[in-house]
């Protein structure tokens, strides 16, 4: 073996020199990129370790280093992250802490019942408030919703000071009203959705609404809204015109919008009027119900036009006949008239002679003896004839008599018309039908005393049997001047029974 070192070998000539075409073919190497804040890569693809020159965490070791990377968050705090997932129950955000916040979803929306999913999604930015830094769990619970409300109520009090208007979809009906969505829930009272009184609220579901705000308490979470505050703040000209075009007096047609216990509000075509209960009917009514129903289209006449208040009162028995008007043109002292006993008082009884007439019969006046109790001679339901005694329109009185219709008198034209006007004479007195059975039993009852058919036949004065209108077959009377028996329907029957 020689000492020589051996010589290094000439690398120009040990290496080919390439081809023209191999040169053409060979293709260009680009070196990688390296991660941002990392060292570089070279021509050749070497990586080249980015040198440290000062030291970045400035004595700080790496925990601390580590610690100081992470948020600091408080209960109650307004945070902002990233949705990085989306359960059916929850929803997780990152927001740089040591772990993720939980939201859950009932603390997602102000809504009720609603599907994570509708309300984020992944990657977005959404603003959340801090309820709990750790639960029993150590979890970081976060509130979606009460960051937005925490938000809304700045907004909402600029608004209410301002005497602005908030808009919102309808979200929810509850009992009593809508509930808005307007950041928070704001609570929309079902008389004041629209001018006038809605009874159906689930087709505002959905909609969006403008409404002002009426009530405004942060510590009790409440916001109450007025829809109609806006409509008649908007439609206040057209109101204005409306009423000034509007006179008492006039009837017009309207349609029942709604029904409460003192009355019926009636939709003119521009505004609401309101037909009080008195003005409903002549006859008593125990409640607007039983005259009018909602939708009811009607003919009422205006009362009164406040223009200040913008009210107008209106009336539906003004367009009525009045029955006491009627009664009074048709009927007169001293008639006979057929009523029914509707109720008894310590002093006497009414009498109802028509739908909302009823007059009173003093107990003076029930019998021609003394009556100490009006149940002595007449009960409730009981149908009777009496003789009208006075008639005081203006005061809407009828005085009756019981006995003074037993002593006879002309009977009612309605009551003639009735029962047959050929069973009266001129004078309204009854005089019976010709051929009837009562007037067979009189004619047996003469010709029986030898007085044969020449007896006359009884007539509304004293007449108690079946000549009376409504009585019964006569039974045989002990004097043919003073028959009794008849039916206690016919006129003089009353009398001669307490006789």
């Amino acid at each position: 073996m020689s000492d020589e070192a051996p010589t290094q070998a000439d690398p120009s000539a040990a290496t080919p020199e390439p081809t023209t075409a191999a040169v053409a073919t060979a293709p260009v190497a680009t070196p990688p990129e390296a991660p941002a804040g990392m060292g570089t890569f070279a021509d050749d693809g070497s990586y080249q370790p980015r040198q440290v020159i000062e030291d970045d965490l400035g004595g700080m070791s790496i925990d601390d280093a580590y610690t100081a990377s992470m948020v600091e968050v408080e209960d109650g705090q307004i945070v902002e992250g990233t949705v990085v997932k989306v359960d059916r129950d929850e929803v997780l955000l990152d927001i740089g802490y040591k772990s993720e916040g939980v939201i859950p979803a009932r603390e997602l929306s102000i809504r009720n019942d609603v599907d994570p999913a509708e309300i984020v999604q992944l990657g977005e930015q959404v603003e959340a408030l801090v309820l709990q830094k750790e639960d029993k769990e150590g979890r970081l619970l976060l509130s979606k919703k009460r960051a937005q409300y925490e938000r809304a109520w700045g907004t909402i009090e600029q608004i209410k000071e301002s005497d602005g208007v908030v808009s919102g979809p309808v979200i929810e009906v509850v009992k009593g009203g809508l509930i808005l969505d307007i950041g928070l829930r704001g609570f929309l009272p079902a008389s004041l959705v629209e001018l006038r009184r809605v009874r159906d609220l689930q087709p505002y579901v959905g909609t969006t609404l403008e409404a002002k705000i009426i009530e405004l308490d942060k510590n009790r979470n409440n916001v109450v809204l007025s829809r109609r505050a806006w409509l008649e703040e908007t439609q206040k000209e057209q109101r204005e015109d409306f009423l000034a075009n509007l006179k008492p007096g006039e009837v017009r047609e309207g349609t029942v919008s709604s029904v409460v216990n003192f009355g019926a509000f009636v939709d003119l075509g521009g505004m609401d009027g309101l037909v009080h209960v008195s003005e409903l009917s002549w006859k008593h009514v125990d409640h607007p119900g039983s005259v009018v129903q909602v939708g009811d289209k009607i003919q009422v006449q205006v009362l009164e036009v406040d223009l200040d208040r913008e009210r107008i009162s209106l009336s539906l028995k003004a367009t009525q006949q009045d029955p006491w008007q009627e009664f009074a043109t048709n009927h007169r002292v001293g008639e006979l008239v057929y009523g029914r006993v509707t109720k008894l008082v310590p002093f006497g009884a009414f009498v109802q002679l028509g739908d909302g007439i009823e007059g009173l019969v003093h107990i003076s006046e029930m019998s021609a003896h003394h009556v100490d109790l009006p149940e002595q001679v007449v009960t409730p339901g009981e149908e009777l004839w009496v003789k009208i005694i006075d008639l005081d329109l203006q005061r809407r009185r009828i005085s009756l008599s019981i006995k003074q219709a037993a002593e006879g008198g002309v009977v009612a034209a309605e009551y003639q018309e009735h029962f047959g006007e050929h069973a009266y004479d001129d004078e309204g007195n009854y005089i019976g039908a010709p051929d009837s059975e009562g007037q067979e039993a009189w004619a047996e009852y003469f010709a029986a005393e030898g007085e044969g058919a020449e007896g006359s036949p009884p007539t509304a004065e004293g007449d108690t049997a079946a000549a009376g209108p409504g009585g019964a077959e006569p039974a045989e009377p002990a004097e043919p001047t003073q028959p009794v028996g008849g039916g206690d329907e016919a006129p003089g029957a009353r009398a001669d029974d307490d006789a």
